[in-house]
């Protein structure tokens, strides 16, 4: 139902409904414009360069207003639909979204009446369902692990027995190889600096400075440089051996070794 300015209901519904109409309209041409002045402002700046910081912090404010505004379009589309009453030139195509097969699927199934709502019957067979399928994501959780090495007395010589340490990722380090490589992971995949990482883990109750976080990811990278030229050093080194050239065991440190020329 579009009104106009000469045709106005009189029905207090009506009106409702062509006020929500007006207000859902002009929330999504305000988004609307907003995205295109951001796309502008962007265009403008790969195509004459960065101008300076202000430029930039202009894009940031740009973009979170265009949030607001895609949001309070999507509040009033909401509206418009659980108002009850259909709105002409303003209805979305409802499209199923087709979500990545690869992902797990949790099946809920929704108890069954036991009667038919409009005779009471009790023989009801089932003729079909619907799917519904909503995307949820399950938050990541910290765990500590503990490595019990338990010691034993021998009763023949007073000896004791104990089984080894487990291995650590970072010698004499407190942190798993997975949190490893979710710090590593969102400071160069993601471009998450380590204060703000800092800042979620203490959100999530656990305090990691700064300093402990750069020191990991030091050592995670001195680690992955000594293993890159290893293999480089055993692939120079096999390729010799097999040209007929002699080669020696050597190492780098006491924990590892290469094949180098002699």
């Amino acid at each position: 139902m579009t009104t106009t300015i000469d045709h106005v209901p009189d029905d207090q519904d009506a009106l409702k409904a062509a006020l929500i109409e007006a207000r859902a309209k002009l929330s999504g041409a305000e988004a609307l414009i907003e995205h295109l002045q951001l796309v502008i402002a962007k265009m403008r700046r790969e195509l004459f360069g960065p101008r300076s910081e202000r430029s930039q912090r202009l894009l940031d404010q740009l973009e979170l207003q265009l949030e607001e505004l895609a949001a309070a379009a999507g509040e009033d589309a909401a509206e418009t639909e659980t108002a009850g009453i259909p709105v002409q030139g303003f209805t979305r195509p409802k499209t199923r979204r087709n979500f990545p097969a690869h992902l797990p699927r949790r099946r809920i199934v929704h108890p069954a009446p036991a009667c038919c709502p409009c005779c009471g019957g009790t023989k009801l067979s089932k003729i079909g369902e619907d799917v519904t399928e909503t995307l949820d994501v399950v938050p990541r959780q910290l765990f500590v692990t503990e490595h019990v090495r338990e010691k034993f007395s021998c009763r023949s010589c007073e000896k004791i027995a104990q089984p080894p340490a487990p291995f650590h990722a970072i010698a004499r380090g407190f942190a798993g190889p997975s949190l490893l490589a979710m710090i590593l992971v969102d400071k160069y995949a993601d471009h998450q600096p380590l204060n703000r990482q800092s800042e979620q883990l203490a959100r999530e109750g656990v305090e990691l400075s700064v300093s402990t976080m750069a020191d990991h990811v030091g050592a995670c990278a001195s680690e992955m440089l000594l293993g890159m030229r290893q293999g480089e050093d055993q692939d120079r080194a096999a390729m010799d051996l097999c040209a007929g050239r002699p080669a020696v065991w050597r190492g780098h440190s006491a924990r590892r070794g290469v094949l180098l020329l002699a």
